[in-house]
């Protein structure tokens, strides 16, 4: 059974291969002089599609190789900087008042 000839698509009416002929013929007389730029705009649209698709799954694999912090890493990451610095600033102030 083709597509013409399927008793459900034939319910909606689509049109058959002399239908699909006619149609064509209406195409190139309305847009014949466009086609050729109409032609290559598709070939550019389809080219920046597929450059758009692959930066992407490019980005999407890049982010999934880079280690994920947390927000607690984060936490314990400033408290221990915070206290190193206070040790430091005592020795120092240890230091100051023993000279």
């Amino acid at each position: 059974m083709t597509i013409a000839t399927s008793p459900v698509l034939a319910a909606f009416g689509l049109p058959g291969g002399a239908e699909m002929i006619i149609i064509l013929v209406i195409g190139l007389l309305l847009f014949g002089s466009r086609l050729p730029s109409v032609g290559r705009n598709i070939g550019k649209s389809i080219t920046e599609f597929k450059k758009g698709m692959k930066e992407a799954g490019e980005e999407l694999s890049k982010d999934d190789s880079q280690p994920v912090t947390t927000p607690r890493q984060l936490t314990e990451d400033q408290m221990e900087r915070a206290t190193q610095e206070a040790v430091r600033r005592v020795k120092a102030e240890q230091a100051a008042q023993t000279k």
